[in-house]
């Protein structure tokens, strides 16, 4: 009789886990023909199937949710793959002006959480989900758009690298803060971030090739599993001594170079869109559907702002570069998603149970811009094209 349970139990829970993936790809395929990212698509999939939903899952549920947290991990991973020390160091050296006006965007999420009444925990949540930009919504735009080798692209990237390590610092405190911690045990814990930081730049740029050869192998099996499970040990690791799992991922991805670091981008990338998909189900999977309508008006006021402090910030940096007029609405436009990083923020904070209204607020918030900004950057040209013939001979907007 018991096996006979665990068995129904087991076919429900493969039932659910491939129907999930088949409609996940599906999703996934129908944002690629229109060339948008398949977040928001994700997120949607995630309502119609989560709390509250019409077709709820259940068999499936721990699964996914243990998927979730491996997606984050992997998303940060990657990212951390995209630099070398010497890179952070450099960006952090000519972005940091931009970098500096950039932080105003944590200004609307803030405002909003203490207008609405919320706690100042919310509010240090809404400033981070406000405050960061899409870097995966992002580099999906410039590659479909064909912006990698324009002007502008180097200073997009120089700006996502300036909040990633604010997000290195931010993290630990939120996860500290959260956790019902004291200044002190705060204090450390952002401290213990910096050291890690340090210490993998420093390792990364004397000993980078040697740590790379460590993992690095001529057979394509043993790279994953030893990339893998370095990332998760790394990423537990630093969960237990209080910086959040996805800071030591993306330390992990900085210390990796070379032949290493291109195996780990070929190898792992399907495992990071499949895990990542599970976190964007995941996330939406926990929210009532009933509750999304009535936090448009603040997510849709938000987005608004977001926009334009992007859009200014993006501007002013590449202004600063000797950029033009189209290449300035190119690089403020495109910062505009957000996605991921603003999921992962506000997921920290559900589970914790800060705001019952957060996680539906920063869902819709999302929704929205990171559908309108993929579509916003692709009409920057148009709208550089329609303000020069506006200008007057002689104007500086041309």
């Amino acid at each position: 009789m018991l096996f006979a349970a665990a068995t129904a139990e087991s076919a429900r829970a493969l039932l659910e886990i491939g129907l999930v993936l088949f409609v996940t790809g599906t999703l996934a395929k129908l944002a690629g023909r229109f060339r948008l990212s398949p977040i928001p698509l994700y997120l949607l999939a995630g309502l119609f199937i989560g709390e509250g939903s019409p077709v709820p899952l259940a068999a499936s549920e721990e699964f996914i949710a243990v998927g979730s947290t491996i997606g984050v991990v992997l998303l940060l991973f990657f990212l951390g793959l995209e630099y070398a020390p010497d890179e952070l160091a450099e960006n952090l050296r000519t972005s940091a002006p931009a970098g500096a006006l950039d932080l105003v965007n944590a200004v609307p999420g803030v405002a909003a959480a203490l207008v609405l009444g919320w706690s100042p925990t919310a509010a240090l949540v809404m400033g981070g989900v406000t405050y960061i930009s899409s870097s995966g919504v992002i580099a999906k735009t410039l590659s479909d758009l064909g912006r990698l080798g324009n002007r502008e692209t180097p200073t997009i990237l120089s700006l996502l690298v300036m909040e990633d390590l604010v997000m290195a610092l931010y993290l630990p405190v939120l996860a500290g803060v959260l956790a019902g911690g004291t200044a002190g045990s705060v204090a450390v814990g952002v401290a213990v971030a910096l050291t890690m930081v340090a210490l993998v730049v420093l390792a990364s740029a004397r000993f980078g090739e040697r740590l790379s050869a460590l993992v690095f192998s001529r057979n394509d099996e043993a790279v994953l599993l030893t990339i893998l499970g370095v990332t998760l040990l790394i990423a537990g690791l630093a969960e237990r001594v209080g910086v959040s799992a996805g800071v030591g991922a993306f330390l992990v991805g900085i210390a990796l170079s070379g032949p290493a670091q291109q195996r780990a981008e070929t190898l792992v990338a399907p495992l990071r869109d499949l895990f990542a998909a599970a976190f964007f189900i995941f996330f939406t999977f926990q929210i009532d559907p009933a509750s999304l309508p009535a936090a448009v008006p603040v997510a849709l006021a938000l987005a608004v702002a977001v926009a334009a402090g992007k859009l200014a910030t993006g501007w002013w940096a590449a202004r600063r570069q000797g950029i033009g007029l189209a290449g300035r609405l190119r690089a403020g436009l495109t910062m505009t998603p957000a996605g991921e990083f603003s999921i992962v923020i506000a997921g920290l904070a559900v589970a914790a149970g800060v705001e019952d209204r957060l996680g539906a607020t920063v869902a819709t918030y999302v929704l929205i811009l990171a559908i309108v900004g993929p579509v916003a950057a692709r009409a920057a040209d148009p709208l550089a094209r329609w303000l020069r013939l506006g200008s007057r001979p002689g104007d500086p907007r041309r």
